[in-house]
């Protein structure tokens, strides 16, 4: 009896430990399979959301809040590709505006688009640091960075987080991508003259974009005949399309009939899916 109980109690108790490094091997394979998968780039958007360049490819795509040339000098938050995001009624209305344009061998091109409510928090919690202005002598030569929201060039809620705004101006039909800026160049303030600021590739609009300065202001006499004329000719023909403009900035435009009235959307600015998972026009 004594032998045999001896014999036996080591093969429990190798049963039972056994038994329990399965159970915990089984449990952890478990817990790594219920783990929430990280979100990917290039998923679907959400319903009623296109890529900019399914609807028009030949809208030339600048879209400075993913790269280092903006007001703030670093890419923002939320926005993973340069990628224009719209809703399909703005994408479709800016299609017409632009077939409008090629007539007259000329083409928009888009600076920012959807714009995550993330960003928009970015942009808050950066005019908050005074430290911050590494930009100041291109994009806010002569405006206070603190006021930047009072005078409404910034907003804490924007409307490009609903979908159905978007920041453009217009190029030469012949341009199909926009100029680098040269790192190792000074800043050029965005209120000089053509020729004298960053060269963007725009016909003459008066300045340059996301200039933060009185001068931006869509109907300022102060631009010159040209400028003016020009910018009048981007309102009439976004206008045209079920647009509105908005008086401080000569390139911001928000869809009328817009079909996202809300307080916005949150998902990431990312790259499209592959080819064999996108849907075809």
């Amino acid at each position: 009896m004594r032998v045999t109980f001896i014999q036996r109690r080591p093969v429990a108790r190798r049963w039972r430990v056994n038994r329990f490094s399965a159970l915990s091997r089984a449990g952890l394979v478990l817990t790594i399979m219920t783990l929430p998968a990280p979100a990917l780039a290039g998923s679907a958007l959400p319903k009623g959301f296109v890529y900019l360049r399914d609807i028009d490819p030949t809208i030339v795509q600048d879209i400075r809040y993913a790269g280092s040339h903006n007001f703030v000098g670093r890419p923002i938050r939320g926005y993973l590709a340069a990628e224009c995001i719209l809703s399909a009624s703005a994408a479709n209305a800016l299609e017409a505006v632009q077939r409008m344009l090629t007539e007259k061998k000329l083409s928009l091109i888009v600076w920012d688009c959807y714009r995550p409510k993330r960003a928009v928090d970015d942009f808050v919690q950066w005019s908050r640091d005074p430290t911050h202005a590494k930009m100041k002598a291109e994009f806010y030569p002569r405006t206070d960075k603190e006021k930047l929201f009072a005078l409404g060039y910034l907003a804490k809620r924007s409307a490009h987080s609903r979908g159905s705004t978007v920041d453009l101006g217009i190029v030469p039909g012949a341009s199909s991508f926009a100029p680098t800026p040269n790192s190792l160049q000074p800043l050029k303030a965005c209120t000089s003259p053509k020729g004298e600021r960053f060269e963007d590739g725009t016909i003459d609009l008066g300045t340059g974009y996301d200039c933060l300065d009185v001068l931006a202001h869509t109907s300022n006499p102060l631009v010159g005949g040209t400028a003016l004329h020009n910018r009048q000719i981007l309102k009439s023909y976004m206008e045209g399309a079920g647009f509105r403009s908005y008086a401080r900035e000569w390139w911001h435009f928000e869809l009328i009939n817009e079909p996202f009235n809300r307080d916005g959307f949150d998902f990431e600015v990312s790259t499209p899916p592959s080819s064999n998972d996108r849907s075809t026009r």
